[in-house]
């Protein structure tokens, strides 16, 4: 049974930092691009960033220079390390497994249930 399951999240604020996890179980992580998306209240899921076998990578345009993602495929995880957060970055915050370098959710067959980001000023 395929299960991704996300933790890290919390309050934060502006300017403070987070790292978020994904752990990965029913298939090995290695062979799958991974990313997160976000959804805050009212909005769309939009790709936040994303990571291939070959740990190439693709950033949302917001998060770029602030937002890393990584992975350790010996502990099948999934990583995204938040810095300099904006209120603008609160939102839940959902991994993701696929089978393409591309940050639309229609490209991506495998959730997790989500983990909440708050950022306050």
């Amino acid at each position: 049974q395929v299960q991704l399951v996300e933790s890290g999240g919390g309050s934060v604020q502006v300017g403070g930092s987070l790292r978020l996890s994904c752990e990965v179980s029913g298939f090995m992580s290695a062979s799958y691009c991974m990313a997160w998306f976000r959804q805050a209240p009212g909005k769309g899921r939009e790709g936040v960033a994303a990571m291939d076998n070959d740990e190439r990578t693709a950033y949302a345009d917001s998060v770029k220079g602030r937002f890393t993602i990584s992975r350790d495929n010996a502990k099948n995880t999934l990583y995204l390390q938040m810095n300099s957060l904006k209120p603008e970055d609160t939102a839940m915050y959902f991994c993701a497994a696929g089978r393409a370098l591309l940050l639309h959710q229609r490209y991506w067959d495998y959730w997790g249930q989500g983990t909440q980001v708050t950022v306050s000023s």
